[in-house]
């Protein structure tokens, strides 16, 4: 869409508030789409919700593409939200299940690379389609989402479905084959059922086909045991997963992705070929970082990654909100340090935020929920995700015509700050812990005693 607006804008001949609006309003829908995923995924699977997601991508793509006026257009980009919410709500929950420990952080994390290979791909079709004539060329760079919306229907038919989703629905024996298939060796898998037939309430003893589940079933009385009556342990998870999705993009990682060619240009890039150029940079530095954080996720851990890419965050900001305001006030001079500062910052930015809370924002957030709360409770943080999203996309032309577009950067900055110190405080390790094992890290100055929630922590063998 940054690279698509840049020509929509002149074809459709629309305002600055209404690029906002179609830049936002995918947020907005995704909100939804991912408060609806968390009960549907617990109604028909993880594997069918991602089902579901592509049909409604594919949709939404052929709309867009399609698309001979504004109105059609936002119904399109609408459709695609609910999309998007559905699955990046589902996309890291899945990963998290069908993961072994010592694997899970460079698994999950494959959602969000596969975003930023995503986002690059997108804006170097951009580069390409923006060759083409004005009304055909941004049609194609949003019609052509439509290809990997009907490959992932298709491929991820031939995915196991989780058998942590299987034991909740007592599927016993449909589960220990799929562990079976995901796991190591056959003692791991042994292992893991185990753990995970305790977490889900049944005994670890059972060897029947099927049974039916002692917990209430289908979602059904997880928004009380989140909000209404929660343990101080799904308290303080609920409290961090919620924060770390605040933060994700509360520290401007949509202003600078999806208005890079502004960024750009009002640092003195003036072609619209060389601003798509840039944006491709920011695209392959994107993808590049994540690959680099899937390595070191399951080594150096989540939390040390995340403090020194929020730290990264502070210095990066601060630096493009100088060279920008420094540009701002000469505005009769082509400062040619000013602009290289903007896009050195610009991909550092990207950088640090892309090796640490990128990433790490979905991998923890779809770890540390309890297995009977973990589709819901990672919707809500998914649900925060896209609201910020949709606030900082549909309000920063406005924010940085009021304060400058440095000022924007420095309040971004400032953020960022603030960020570092939630993360250093509230959120702990979970490298190598089970998925069964982890609340236990949030239970603080309490007994860890089995109330219907509390989570048993696992045998050594399965970490």
């Amino acid at each position: 869409m940054s690279g698509a607006m840049i020509f929509i804008k002149e074809d459709l001949k629309i305002s600055d508030v209404q690029v906002e609006i179609l830049a936002g309003i995918l947020n907005i829908c995704a909100l939804v789409g991912s408060l609806a995923a968390g009960r549907t995924s617990d109604y028909i699977g993880r594997r069918y919700t991602i089902v579901l997601a592509s049909i409604i991508f594919l949709i939404g793509a052929v709309l867009m593409g399609y698309a001979p006026n504004y109105a059609i257009l936002m119904t399109g980009r609408c459709t695609a939200g609910v999309g998007v919410g559905f699955a990046l709500m589902i996309a890291p929950v899945y990963s998290a299940e069908i993961s072994s420990p010592s694997t899970r952080g460079f698994l999950t994390s494959l959602p969000e690379l596969c975003i930023s290979f995503g986002i690059l791909l997108g804006y170097t079709s951009n580069y390409l389609f923006g060759k083409l004539t004005l009304r055909l060329g941004w049609r194609m760079m949003l019609g052509v989402a439509a290809v990997p919306s009907l490959a992932l229907a298709v491929g991820i038919l031939k995915m196991p479905e989780s058998p942590r989703w299987l034991v909740l629905e007592g599927r016993l024996k449909e589960a220990k084959k799929t562990l079976l298939l995901i796991s190591n060796s056959e003692e791991e898998a042994e292992s893991r059922f185990h753990d995970i037939k305790i977490a889900a309430g049944i005994d670890p003893d059972c060897f029947e086909e099927v049974v039916k589940t002692p917990n209430i079933h289908h979602g059904q009385g997880v928004w009380k045991d989140l909000f209404i009556r929660p343990t101080p342990a799904v308290r303080r998870i609920l409290i961090a997963a919620i924060g770390i999705h605040f933060f994700e993009h509360a520290t401007g990682i949509e202003a600078v992705v999806l208005y890079s060619p502004r960024i750009f240009h009002k640092a003195g890039v003036i072609s619209k070929n060389k601003l798509l150029l840039a944006t491709v940079g920011v695209g392959l530095t994107k993808t590049t970082f994540i690959l680099i954080a899937t390595v070191f996720l399951d080594k150096v851990g989540r939390r040390r990654l995340l403090l020194t890419s929020t730290a990264g965050l502070v210095v990066s900001l601060s630096g493009l909100g100088f060279a920008l305001t420094m540009v701002e006030l000469n505005p009769g001079e082509r400062l040619v340090w000013a602009l290289c500062l903007s896009i050195i910052f610009t991909y550092l930015y990207v950088a640090f935020f892309s090796i640490g809370l990128g990433p790490i924002t979905w991998v923890y957030s779809s770890e540390i929920f309890p297995l009977r709360l973990r589709a819901q409770g990672a919707s809500i943080g998914v649900a925060v995700n896209r609201l910020m999203n949709a606030i900082v996309s549909m309000s920063f032309i406005s924010i940085y015509k009021a304060i400058t577009i440095g000022g924007a950067f420095f309040m971004f900055a400032g953020v960022s700050l603030v960020a570092w110190w939630f993360f250093f405080f509230l959120l702990p390790e979970t490298k190598g812990k089970s998925l069964e094992e982890i609340e236990i890290l949030f239970t603080k100055n309490t007994r860890h005693e089995n109330q219907g929630l509390e989570i048993q922590p696992t045998t050594s063998n399965s970490v």
